[in-house]
């Protein structure tokens, strides 16, 4: 039995951005575009009344911009969808706003169409749209010039899950992680789970930013 296609919001001030993400993604068998939103507050709107999978929200928008709206959309609803932002610079301030509030990635508006299906596809299974350069890039221009002191959760890692942290900012994905540490990747799936826990993370992208804040990954890495 085929699964559903995956349900997608598209939120976008530029009418001719939201027409072209639709027609990308519509002419996936997998995917539907079931609403457009030109506002922030349109956005968390329509995202409350479809529950969507995934949403594409632009940074900059009238009334909420994004990150307001992925913020209001995450605290709202109890099961809220996969939000990837989409910007036009890397070091977009709200873009590293919006990933510590929950967002699932960032992407840019240059991404080609392949990248962004993909992307789509990535965040709807659960992972993480993780550019490691770029989360980098973030945390060191919002880290404090002191070294912070070691963050609460960090006593609690066992020696294999501050591995699979330190790994997992690296950028690898399970399949890898599992390649790499020589376990099943049940097993590397159990360590990322842990990990989430232990930081506090909604996923793989918030645990990688808590590291560098805290400065787990500079001490430890």
């Amino acid at each position: 039995m085929s699964r559903p296609p995956l349900r997608v919001v598209v939120a976008d001030d530029e009418r001719m951005v939201r027409t072209a993400l639709r027609v990308i993604l519509d002419a996936e068998p997998d995917m539907e575009v079931v609403g457009e939103a030109a506002t922030g507050a349109e956005a968390v709107a329509l995202v409350r009344s479809l529950s969507p999978d995934v949403v594409l929200m632009d940074v900059r928008m009238p009334e909420i911009d994004g990150l307001g709206a992925t913020a209001q959309i995450l605290r709202s609803m109890p099961d809220p969808p996969r939000i990837v932002v989409v910007t036009t610079f890397e070091n977009d301030s709200y873009v590293y706003d919006a990933l510590r509030a929950g967002a699932s990635g960032f992407l840019l508006k240059r991404a080609d169409p392949d990248e962004l299906i993909g992307a789509v596809r990535l965040v709807a299974r659960g992972d993480s749209l993780l550019f490691p350069a770029a989360v980098r890039a973030l945390a060191a221009a919002h880290a404090t010039a002191a070294q912070p002191p070691a963050p609460p959760w960090a006593a609690r890692l066992t020696d294999r899950e501050a591995d699979v942290l330190r790994l997992m900012a690296t950028g690898l994905s399970n399949q890898e992680l599992s390649e790499h540490l020589g376990v099943g990747p049940q097993t590397v799936k159990t360590h990322v789970a842990a990990v989430l826990a232990k930081t506090g993370s909604r996923d793989r992208t918030q645990a990688v930013i808590a590291a560098y804040e805290g400065g787990f990954i500079m001490k430890k890495g």
